[in-house]
């Protein structure tokens, strides 16, 4: 049996490019040897201090909400779960374009089988530090000039992890060109001195 890699991925649920990435991520699981884990880490976090613009900076104050949340139900029922909560909250953000709130968040908690009331958690900050050791723990490889997603890899030499915020892709790849695209980015990711390939976004993200 071939020995199967961690892949690490840590995700803001307000990130809809970071949902195609966890998207993608999941079909290259089905093509590679690789078992996917998700960690949470905040924009809200990450852009705390920043000068923004008023439209961002109010997004920002509702994204805790949401990051609290899932460090909630990862401290009641393990890290495991917020590969299924990240599922059913993304699913109801992006696709379903629920607004972010307490109806959002009990139904999600729901149907991953956890405690509704969890959802009180969101406008606490009583794990706020829990948060800002799982986020740290995430960007500290990679900087913070970047957002999400992050992503820690096996790297090409034994014992060794590359660490590198994207790819961002749209729409997610399926199948074997998820798996080609996972070769490509390892193969540049884990290139000593390698630190950037990018081009303009000309489409916004699509979630099919």
């Amino acid at each position: 049996m071939t020995n199967r890699a961690t892949v690490d991925m840590w995700f803001d649920p307000l990130c809809p490019w970071a949902w195609i990435t966890s998207r993608w991520l999941l079909e290259v699981e089905k093509v590679r040897p690789l078992d996917i884990r998700f960690h949470v880490m905040s924009l809200s976090v990450l852009n705390e201090g920043r000068d923004l613009p008023e439209s961002y900076q109010e997004l920002m104050t509702r994204g805790w909400g949401p990051v609290r949340v899932c460090i909630a139900a990862a401290e009641t029922a393990g890290p495991e779960v917020l590969r299924d909560l990240y599922t059913a909250l993304g699913t109801r953000i992006h696709l379903q374009k629920y607004e972010l709130g307490e109806e959002l968040f009990r139904e999600a908690l729901t149907e991953v089988g956890l405690d509704p009331e969890l959802a009180a958690a969101a406008t606490t900050d009583a794990r706020d530090e829990a948060l800002r050791t799982s986020h740290n723990a995430g960007m500290k490889p990679v900087g913070t000039d970047v957002g999400t997603p992050v992503i820690h890899a096996p790297g090409p030499n034994p014992g060794e992890t590359i660490a590198f915020f994207g790819p961002v892709i749209t729409p997610a790849p399926k199948g074997e060109a998820a798996g080609k695209l996972w070769d490509g980015v390892v193969l540049v990711a884990g290139t000593p001195g390698f630190f950037e390939i990018k081009r303009s976004r000309d489409i916004g993200p699509i979630f099919d």
